[in-house]
């Protein structure tokens, strides 16, 4: 995109409605090819940022899903020993075994199973992959560590190969759900956005992009709700995906309005721990309503 009100009808194409300030950074990540990391509570839509650029942009998404223990074998590469192992046995058999030559034959790529980060630096005729590093806090600081080389220089060294450096930089994304902080060496390599809960308008028109067909009156009580949940002393506050997730299903169930026992009997849809639902359903899921719309009625 050639300017920023370009960045955000990009990705309002994709129905994905970013405030100025997100489609800022990504504006820039993009012309200056620079990694951008993005911070947020769970279900904000950090992740399908890296989707919608994949999608509007026609470029290929990998993803590295992060887990506490992922290594270099999971994320860059390894080697196909089966292989490497049957090969050995065939030269044996053969009587003509050259040990150097076997060694640099069993080091090569046909051997070579490439993982997430070394598919990335890969060339591709259709431009340079969206790479989406998921959930890195998920990891630890050993393998944070390994990937400012990959940030840095947009490479990785192979041992028994030498160095993989892309022709054409990806485009990186990283997200993180800040369940630990993550080290400012690789911040800095970074441009930076932490992804807030939107604004009840800018809610109210995702959940009327995203839920076709549903009512105006029933997205703006959905919204209002779950606004004020966000405010109460839950475990885990629901995000944009779960307010989407509970207008689907209230649309399913035909709802025109929020009412108490409809409320109480879906809210495992929109917060995922027992305790939060307990403390929600009955009077105080009732009190909410009551109170949305008051408010509802004094902004008319």
């Amino acid at each position: 995109p050639a300017s920023i009100d370009a960045t955000q009808e990009l990705l309002a194409g994709a129905d994905y409605l970013a405030d100025r300030s997100l489609a800022t950074v990504l504006f820039l990540a993009l012309r200056m090819a620079r990694p951008i990391f993005l911070e947020g509570e769970a279900g904000v839509g950090k992740t399908e940022i890296a989707k919608v650029l994949s999608a509007t942009l026609g470029r290929k998404l990998i993803r590295l899903q992060c887990y506490e223990g992922l290594d270099v074998g999971s994320a860059v590469y390894e080697w196909n020993y089966a292989a490497q192992m049957i090969a050995i046995r065939l030269a044996e058999a053969e009587g003509t075994v050259d040990r150097a030559r076997l060694t640099h034959d069993i080091f090569s790529e046909e051997f070579l199973i490439k993982r997430p980060l070394l598919q990335a630096l890969e060339p591709d005729t259709g431009g340079a992959p969206v790479l989406l590093i998921d959930e890195l806090d998920r990891t630890d600081e050993a393998f944070e560590a390994f990937l400012l080389e990959v940030l840095a220089d947009f490479q990785v060294t192979v041992p028994e190969m030498g160095t993989v450096k892309a022709a054409q930089p990806p485009i990186v994304v990283i997200t993180s759900n800040r369940t630990r902080e993550i080290h400012d060496a690789l911040k800095r390599r970074c441009l930076y956005h932490w992804v807030d809960y939107p604004t009840a308008e800018r809610e109210t028109a995702i959940v009327r992009t995203k839920v076709p067909g549903i009512s105006a009156r029933l997205s703006e009580e959905i919204v209002r709700f779950v606004q004020a949940l966000r405010h109460e002393d839950l475990f885990k506050a629901p995000g944009v995906a779960e307010t989407l997730d509970w207008a689907g299903a209230l649309t399913e169930l035909d709802a025109v309005a929020l009412d108490p026992a409809t409320v109480s009997d879906t809210l495992g849809v929109l917060l995922k721990y027992q305790d939060d639902i307990a403390r929600l359903q009955g009077s105080r899921a009732a009190e909410l309503i009551d109170r949305l719309r008051a408010d509802m009625t004094a902004a008319e």
